[in-house]
């Protein structure tokens, strides 16, 4: 049931996913991506990890390293952690941040599109129209960004980000941390993290400009989109269930090209607001009719 305070968990999760972009953004203009990353993900890692075993939760997942738990960790951690957020770090060094958060909150869309062509999964005519203004509303915002001077290379990168994650989604799907919660996040920040420091040896320099808005910046991702809005997913979907829970990303298209706007001062014309007006109604559609075919 959707009650007041999944709605107010639900506004707060879009919310913190949602200022990752603007805050990444900062962190990639004085210090190298792949670097700020495996930083990030190393300190949010182990402090998870330290939380959980003080909670009394254990690393020895249930089913041991051949479990889903333990298949979900290596995928999400692989997938959502180094692919996705590696991709989107990489890309805003050159794009804007609200240009990033569109393309990225596309991933439900893509989720659902990946079902209906290879899960054989219904969406049913508004799921369908949903799809087709979704994608609609991105592409829209893509070539008005690109004609304007956006990188095309990093908008490819922004695009196989998200597909990367909804293919992780897809997979994973099912797999249940209750219980371990806290030390399943920790540990999947850790693969992404080992992942991504060999790829930082061997691709960039560790060159960092020290300033006041860098540090902030990455502690605010540490603590907020690192962990925080992690932990508020999984708490959200505990208690409403994944297809009602997603039903809140509708809202990240508005909040990311929003968040980009006040704290980076990116213009946002006419056009940025009916594409992300339309991404975000095919989202919606999108999440009604899953509900609806799920029945949850």
């Amino acid at each position: 049931m959707m009650d007041l305070r999944a709605m107010v968990m639900g506004l707060a999760f879009s919310l913190m996913w949602s200022s990752a972009f603007a805050t990444a953004r900062i962190i990639v203009a004085d210090a190298p991506p792949l670097w700020a990353l495996t930083f990030r993900f190393a300190i949010s890692g182990l402090l998870a990890i330290g939380i959980a075993r003080a909670m009394g939760q254990s690393w020895h997942l249930p089913g041991g390293w051949r479990g889903p738990q333990a298949r979900a960790v290596i995928i999400l951690g692989l997938c959502q952690n180094a692919l996705y957020l590696g991709l989107n770090f990489i890309a805003m060094q050159w794009n804007e941040a609200s240009l990033s958060a569109v393309i990225a909150s596309s991933m439900p869309l893509i989720v659902a599109a990946i079902g209906y062509a290879f899960r054989g999964e219904r969406v049913g005519t508004l799921g369908m129209a949903g799809l087709i203004a979704g994608f609609t509303g991105v592409a829209m915002i893509m070539s008005t960004r690109i004609g304007a001077g956006a990188d095309p290379l990093g908008v490819l990168y922004c695009i196989i980000a998200a597909l990367a994650l909804a293919i992780a989604t897809q997979t994973v799907r099912g797999a249940s941390g209750a219980g371990n919660l806290l030390m399943i996040v920790g540990l999947q920040m850790l693969v992404g993290s080992l992942t991504l420091v060999g790829v930082a040896l061997a691709t960039e320099t560790l060159t960092v400009t020290w300033t006041l808005p860098l540090i902030a910046a990455f502690v605010y991702q540490i603590v907020v989109p690192g962990l925080a809005a992690t932990l508020l997913w999984f708490s959200l979907v505990n208690r409403i269930g994944a297809v009602r829970a997603s039903t809140f990303h509708f809202l990240n298209p508005f909040f990311g090209v929003t968040i980009a706007a006040l704290l980076l001062g990116e213009h946002i014309g006419w056009l940025d607001f009916a594409g992300v007006a339309i991404v975000a109604a095919g989202i919606l559609a999108v999440q009604l009719a899953r509900r609806d075919t799920t029945g949850e």
